[in-house]
């Protein structure tokens, strides 16, 4: 059986009138967009359908959400692609495409009553970008309720918001599955984004700095968690030192005992190789501005010590001439065996 044609709604009784003329034996998916759909979006509504099958219903949304835009930000600018959105969703394989208008989401206006963030939802972007994460949540609170989905759909690459949406989710007992999607990359390792298109070429080059210093950051890591692992493999003499001064160590670097007992790919050393990424990128022409660089828990999205393990994320937020991007890796810090 083929599978149904793309259908694009407007209101939320189109919504349910499609949802109650379409029989749909199967799980019901949400990706939540605010258009300008690139192929980052397209991989979300790809993975929902994958997620659901071909029995399965799949929505996304398009809204720009004022909320969870504040004074100076580019609300006014921000790209609407309709037409273009439509022919991405649809080869992606979404049923529906619901694009309401702002009086459909928000009927009298700005609602009074707006989920918080909290505590986690005022660090990094919350800082940077006051009341952003309340916007947020409340419009995908709605969009939950509205859409009505068994299981919803988001990037990695977006970290601190997938984090907050989880803990809403779990915190006030939503009935829906999250699933948190990976990072789509360009060639040359920048972060899909609809704000990439404000990058003059020369821009560009400057915002690849935001990716190296994480790629950087995840290399000193996975280098400190090699020569932790073959410090292990040798007795505690002076064979553990040379074993380690083979693979590139500093002699003051390789004594046995001390990596022995070194929490692996220290967060202080995974700061400070993205840190020196940056450093450099800020004397480019354009320059890159650095709002913040962080690696955090993400489970309270709180800066993590040097004996920390278990998951982490590096994430870090710039300018570079008028756009502001965002971008993170996810490591992980192992105990000690």
């Amino acid at each position: 059986m083929s599978r149904r044609s793309l259908e694009l709604v407007p209101t939320l009784d189109d919504l349910t009138y499609v949802r109650e003329h379409h029989a749909v034996p199967g799980r019901t998916a949400v990706v939540m967009t605010m258009g300008a759909l690139h192929d980052g979006h397209a991989t979300l509504i790809r993975t929902a359908r994958g997620h659901v099958g071909r029995d399965g219903f799949v929505v996304v949304t398009v809204f720009v959400n004022p909320l969870q835009f504040g004074k100076g930000e580019d609300l006014d600018r921000y790209p609407r692609t309709l037409e273009a959105d439509l022919k991405i969703a649809e080869q992606a394989g979404a049923d529906v495409v619901f694009a309401p208008a702002a009086d459909e989401v928000y009927p009298g206006g700005e609602p009074q009553v707006r989920i918080t963030a909290g505590p986690m939802g005022e660090r990094l972007e919350g800082a940077s970008r006051p009341g952003h994460f309340d916007g947020v949540l409340t419009v995908v609170a709605k969009m939950l309720h509205l859409t009505r989905p068994d299981v919803a759909f988001f990037g990695q690459k977006d970290a601190q918001q997938l984090a907050l949406i989880r803990r809403m989710v779990r915190d006030l007992n939503f009935g829906v599955e999250i699933v948190g999607v990976p990072t789509v990359r360009e060639d040359d390792g920048l972060a899909l984004s609809s704000r990439n298109r404000y990058l003059s070429p020369q821009e560009r080059r400057t915002a690849l700095a935001l990716s190296r210093a994480l790629f950087a950051g995840r290399d000193r890591h996975a280098a400190q968690e090699a020569l932790r692992a073959r410090a292990r493999e040798v007795p505690s003499t002076r064979a553990r030192a040379e074993a380690l001064s083979a693979i590139g160590e500093s002699r003051a670097a390789a004594d046995a005992h001390a990596v022995a007992k070194a929490v692996p790919g220290g967060p202080s050393a995974v700061r400070a190789a993205a840190r020196l990424v940056l450093d450099e990128a800020a004397r480019l022409d354009p320059p890159l501005v650095l709002d913040y660089l962080a690696l955090v828990d993400p489970d309270d999205f709180t800066e993590i010590d040097d004996d920390f393990t278990g998951e982490a994320v590096l994430a870090v937020a710039a300018k570079v001439g008028t756009t502001r991007l965002i971008d993170n890796v996810p490591l992980t810090f192992g105990a000690a065996s």
